[in-house]
């Protein structure tokens, strides 16, 4: 994705993605109550990993931008 539109979705979903996985791993951990998820360690170590692929696509969408520049 060299476009910038292209960029741009690739932060958004990033930024998704670590919300959504910070909202998961946050249950997991026991932190946020009032799910089936919460305390349960599964989903901890589920949120995690989407939190680090989100911020793996939020870096590429970055990076791409700044190497577009110059």
């Amino acid at each position: 994705m060299n476009s910038r539109a292209g960029r741009s979705v690739l932060v958004a979903v990033g930024v998704v993605a670590v919300i959504i996985g910070g909202v998961f791993a946050g249950q997991g951990a026991n932190l946020i109550p009032g799910s089936t998820m919460t305390g349960d360690p599964k989903w901890f170590y589920i949120g995690l990993v989407i939190v680090i692929i989100g911020i793996v696509l939020v870096v590429r969408g970055l990076r791409r931008s700044a190497g577009g520049r110059g």
